[in-house]
């Protein structure tokens, strides 16, 4: 089981978070809708927000399991090169839509233990 602990600079007790809240289903539903809600660019697999749901109904077993077990590593990210106004470029770095849901699922569960007074 993986554990994330954080303590708190206040006296609060130290929270620990367990892989299981991350991969629970109401958390998973949630963070599913707010990437395809931000659309965005596939990454370097290709594979569009649309395409996600579909492939998470075959693959999300051996993706858990990953998760739970410590093993899942994000694949490379794209990298564009977008011109600035004044000139020169900036390097945008795009993550797969698979690694862009997987964060969005820890961000939800993290969030509001490392950073409880961010705004919405």
């Amino acid at each position: 089981m993986c554990q994330v602990t954080a303590a708190s600079e206040r006296t609060e007790p130290v929270k620990t978070v367990v892989m299981e809240e991350v991969v629970r289903r109401e958390n998973l539903i949630r963070a599913l809708k707010r990437v395809c809600a931000n659309k965005g660019s596939p990454g370097v697999d290709g594979m569009t927000v649309d395409e996600l749901r579909d492939y998470l109904r075959i693959h999300w077993l051996d993706i858990r399991e990953k998760l739970l077990q410590g093993e899942y590593n994000p694949q490379q990210v794209k990298q564009v090169l977008l011109p600035k106004k004044g000139g020169g470029t900036r390097m945008l770095r795009i993550p797969t839509v698979l690694d862009r849901f997987i964060q969005q699922a820890l961000l939800q569960v993290l969030n509001p233990i490392y950073d409880p007074t961010f705004s919405d």
